[in-house]
């Protein structure tokens, strides 16, 4: 199993709170996806942002967060904000 920290956008912290929530891979953050992974660190650190959530996006696609495409961060953004109530 690949570490957290081998993929893009995910640094120590990140990877430290990811396996608080009970994703301890790269394997299981691409299985769980960006959004599921995003509702379980929500959970537990509610201060998380939706630069949290692009950053687990950008993660599971390998690329750098502010690579993702407008309509992307579009729909993640209506995810985060629908989370807020």
């Amino acid at each position: 199993m690949a570490e957290l920290t081998s993929m893009a956008n995910i640094g120590a912290e990140m990877a430290r709170k990811l396996r608080a929530v009970g994703i301890s891979s790269a394997e299981e953050l691409t299985a769980a996806g960006s959004k599921q992974a995003f509702f379980q660190l929500k959970t537990l650190y509610p201060q998380v942002c939706l630069v949290h959530l692009y950053a687990l996006e950008g993660a599971i696609r390998n690329v750098d967060f502010n690579c993702l495409s407008a309509e992307r961060k579009q729909d993640l953004k209506a995810f985060s904000d629908l989370l807020k109530g």
